[in-house]
């Protein structure tokens, strides 16, 4: 049996829940986002940072990937172009708290294990290179050539280059992200996982095999110009808030929204937009005019139902089925018959409303698709996306305005990592452009992506890793199973901003190097530099930061690769590691040259609004797929069997969090206050199995493999009463990480099912 790690101990007293809250931002939203920024960084850093904040002249967001406004749609930026979270995610960054080595001496890396989150991220930025060797409790400051002496020589030192690993966070640049697929691979490997494997991989593998490109197939215009928009799986208040102004731009001309949802988000509900006198004074905007409050594991029948709807209604534009479309025929001989009971069993929706939904489907010209990780976290989520994009083949709805795919990042350059080649199995054509270039040979053998890499850490074929950016601990599955392949680990390395639980988690030999964050200034010996970053729409853009460093000893990314490539590689190796150190614009010369759509990046991305990189679906209707066109799929809806007294959960996050990070312990629009080990489960659920609102349980989940039965327990959760589907509960990660088996992953991606997780309930 496989116990979380251990947490705080619940004050009982201290949670306060009621239902969802009305409406989304507004001026409290604007209060709170000052007022954290007040406490991490000050009134000064505060009005110098956030007028700046997704601006052309500024820096762009660390939070999520959703774009800016582009003056060429005819959209013109706000003064205030940022939200809630937004600016949370600045005052975590450009905090004036700080970790020197006097920090680590007074506290003993088991002293920081047994810590929260919350806590090791409020204690501040990472200000020198740190170091523990073998044996030591305490982290101790190391020097910068020093540091990188000791990764070059104990990496050098492995038995082949397949033995490390190298992990990518979504808010790496651009630059630093190509620099860093380059120096691995002409390490020898192409073992790069990277946050994508554990989010949207699920999006790439389907958008791939159907359209022929991984990525959504729509602009910020497009999403406002639909007449209807579906927002799947997916909590816009909470995780991309900038997108609320969007919808309530689709509503105001008259478009509609449909909301699926095992919860009922308040940004789906209402929005007080805090830029317009509406949202000040006012009520709000009514955004959701459909919720399907879906059971968990539900969507993919719903979409075949729908799609059955569609078919039977003669709603298909044959049109564009004919000419641009494959395998229609087989397709529709299977979603033609629709099995109802089937249906509501497993969506937990009535037929009345899955027909209401196809028909506002059927009557909109132009619809927009989007989704998040409820959907790309299920054990068939690749079925299910092939499954919406053959509702939007069908109405022929990819590669016209106002209509497309739409899934929606959350790091906020997570799409630009994969662009710049952190992937463990890119494309041939991609590796012959980087040999050419460089006159390196690089490996062909596809490398290991998040979870065949913590498999073999724990199995002993991995002996060493290195992230760039993230919290890997808190990202990942199986925390006990992480945790344990991590410290097993020969070395670990993490350049890293702030302090966090990957930290105290350290191989037998662990360093921590600090880097610039998005908003520091980037001066190199050629010069302030900027970076490039890459948002959910493919546009690709600039982000220079003005505030001065957090510590002297500071490296940018950038140069943290470079003169370790030096060092890994050797001073005679062919790439000018020296001169990208100082002159990110030699970056981008190479990047031009290697990277499809990248031609003459230097000048276009200094355009006010950078440039937006080619998409053969969205520009011309053409599908790079085996076929030469779109591919509609069959998908088979397998039930999930909930035995007797379970429930199926899902992992998500609080308000007051952005990924891995918390800002804090409230989840305002949910009503829960000053506490994170709680589990929501619907009212009658909670009385069919003999609890009561606020009873403290233990979370123990059950999955089963040929014909045994894994049992993974997370202690002290609060019940919460609330309204989520029936036999449906929902919990914060990266609490509830540690109920998700590493042999728990979707079909065809291998991310990890973070949503349909078996789970009972004891009592304490």
């Amino acid at each position: 049996m496989v116990r979380g790690a251990p947490e705080q101990d619940i004050d009982e007293s201290a949670l306060e829940v009621g239902s969802p809250k009305r409406a989304a931002a507004g001026v409290k939203g604007v209060l709170v986002s000052l007022q954290r920024s007040w406490e991490q960084m000050g009134a000064g850093r505060t009005l110098k940072t956030l007028p700046l904040l997704n601006q052309r002249s500024g820096f762009d967001c660390p939070g999520c990937a959703w774009p800016d406004p582009r003056e060429e749609d005819g959209d013109r930026r706000k003064l205030a172009e940022f939200c809630e979270n937004g600016a949370k995610a600045v005052a975590e960054e450009a905090t004036t708290r700080r970790v020197g080595p006097e920090f680590f001496a007074r506290h003993p890396i088991a002293e920081l294990a047994g810590k929260t989150d919350y806590w090791l991220g409020q204690q501040g930025r990472l200000t020198q290179p740190m170091v523990r060797l073998d044996g030591d409790e305490h982290y101790r400051p190391i020097g910068w050539a020093d540091a990188f002496d000791l990764i070059a020589e104990r990496l050098n030192g492995l038995d082949s280059p397949d033995e490390a690993v190298f992990y990518t966070s979504g808010r790496t640049s651009n630059e630093a992200a190509f620099l860093y697929q380059l120096m691995v691979r002409g390490f020898g490997t192409n073992n790069l996982p990277d946050c994508s494997n554990m989010c949207h991989e699920s999006s790439g593998s389907a958008l791939t095999e159907t359209i022929g490109i991984g990525k959504g197939s729509v602009s910020l215009a497009d999403v406002e110009q639909a007449d209807l928009v579906l927002v799947v799986g997916q909590n816009p208040g909470t995780n991309h808030p900038r997108m609320l102004s969007s919808l309530e731009k689709v509503k105001r001309r008259g478009g509609r929204i449909i909301a699926v949802n095992p919860l009922p988000e308040t940004g789906l509900m209402r929005f007080k937009n805090p830029q317009n006198v509406r949202g000040v004074i006012g009520g709000g905007t009514p955004l959701a005019d459909e919720f399907a409050q879906i059971r968990i594991g539900g969507d993919l029948a719903l979409f075949r139902a729908i799609n059955g709807l569609v078919l039977e209604a003669g709603a298909v534009d044959r049109e564009f089925v004919d000419a641009h479309t494959h395998g229609f025929e087989e397709f529709a001989a299977q979603a033609a018959e629709i099995d109802w009971a089937a249906t509501e069993e497993a969506t937990g929706l009535e037929r009345a409303q899955i027909e209401r939904i196809a028909g506002m489907v059927i009557a909109s010209e132009r619809t927009v698709a989007c989704w998040a990780m409820g959907l790309t976290q299920q054990k068939a989520a690749v079925a299910t996306i092939r499954e919406v994009v053959n509702l939007l083949l069908l109405r022929g709805m990819i590669g016209k305005p106002g209509a497309g795919v739409c899934p929606v990042r959350g790091h906020s350059n997570v799409q630009g990592d994969r662009t710049m080649g952190i992937w463990e199995k890119m494309p041939k054509a991609f590796l012959d452009a980087l040999e050419a270039e460089f006159g390196v040979p690089v490996p062909r053998r596809h490398g290991l992506d998040t979870v065949d890499s913590l498999r073999a850490m724990r199995d002993g074929r991995v002996r060493a890793f290195v992230g760039m950016g993230g919290n890997f601990v808190a990202a990942t599955p199986d925390t006990e199973a992480t945790e344990q392949a991590l410290r097993d680990c020969e070395l670990t390395v993490q350049i890293s901003t702030k302090l966090n639980r990957s930290h105290a988690v350290a191989g037998r030999t662990a360093l921590i190097l600090p880097t610039l964050g998005r908003t520091e200034k980037d001066v190199q010996a050629g010069g302030e530099q900027f970076v490039t970053v890459e948002d959910s729409m493919s546009v690709v853009h600039r982000s220079r930061g003005r505030l001065e460093p957090a510590s002297e000893h500071l490296l940018s990314e950038v140069a943290i690769v470079s003169r370790l490539a030096r060092r890994l590689l050797g001073n005679g190796h062919p790439v000018r590691w020296e001169v990208f150190e100082t002159d990110y614009d030699a970056v981008r010369d190479h990047i031009a040259n290697v990277v499809p759509g990248c031609e003459d990046y230097n000048r276009r991305v200094r355009e006010p609004d950078g440039f937006v990189l080619p998409h053969p679906p969205r520009d011309s209707r053409t599908f790079r797929t085996a076929t030469g066109k779109a591919n509609f799929t069959v998908n088979e809806a397998a039930p999930l069997e909930l035995p007797e007294g379970r429930l199926l959960l899902q992992t998500l996050r609080s308000h007051d969090q952005y990924n891995t990070t918390i800002y804090g312990l409230s989840d305002r629009y949910r009503g829960i206050e000053d506490a994170r080990r709680v589990v929501m489960v619907n009212p009658a659920d909670v009385e069919a199995l003999g609890f009561a609102d606020g009873d403290v349980v233990d979370l123990v989940s059950e999955w089963g493999q040929d014909g045994t039965t894994e049992e993974r327990r997370a202690e002290r959760f609060r019940i919460v009463a609330y309204p989520t589907a029936r036999d449906c509960a929902a919990a914060y990660y990266p609490e509830a990480n540690a109920l998700v088996p590493l042999g728990s992953v979707a079909e065809r991606s291998n991310t990890p099912v973070s949503k349909a997780i078996v789970v009972r309930l004891e009592r304490r």
